[in-house]
């Protein structure tokens, strides 16, 4: 099941979250959590948005305020959709990497300067040695 498949109507989500039907009309309207709507514009929620019900009255139990819980929700869904966003890039960037063979690699020169190699090769090690002798007062 998909946790963001709008399914449940609202007497369906006051009964999976705890909570009664008009606080989650509350809620709505202030932006805590909002369900998608139907075509009639009935509320549908989903199995995500009962989780965040489910926060929202802990999150209360412990003395948050609405606005402080509003601003928690939507960090936590920015985060969300950019951890999802990442997932989404690294996969491209795989998928790149794999329908490139031979591709060129860069490394930091010693002066921060870009270096270009090629795949599988190395930059050259610095070999010297630099002896350092404290300074003799006296």
């Amino acid at each position: 099941m998909d946790e963001s498949a709008p399914i449940f109507a609202i007497a369906a989500a006051a009964e999976l979250s705890g909570m009664h039907p008009q606080t989650l009309r509350q809620y709505d309207r202030l932006g805590i959590v909002s369900p998608t709507r139907t075509a009639g514009q009935s509320r549908r929620y989903s199995m995500r948005d009962i989780m965040q019900l489910r926060e929202v009255s802990r999150l209360s139990a412990e003395g948050l305020n609405l606005e402080g819980i509003r601003r928690f929700l939507d960090l936590e869904n920015q985060v969300s959709a950019l951890t999802a966003r990442v997932r989404e890039l690294e996969a491209a960037l795989a998928d790149e990497l794999l329908s490139r063979p031979g591709r060129r690699v860069f490394a930091a020169g010693t002066e921060g300067d870009v270096i270009s190699l090629r795949a599988g090769t190395r930059t050259p090690r610095n070999t010297q040695i630099v002896v350092w002798r404290p300074i003799q007062r006296g």
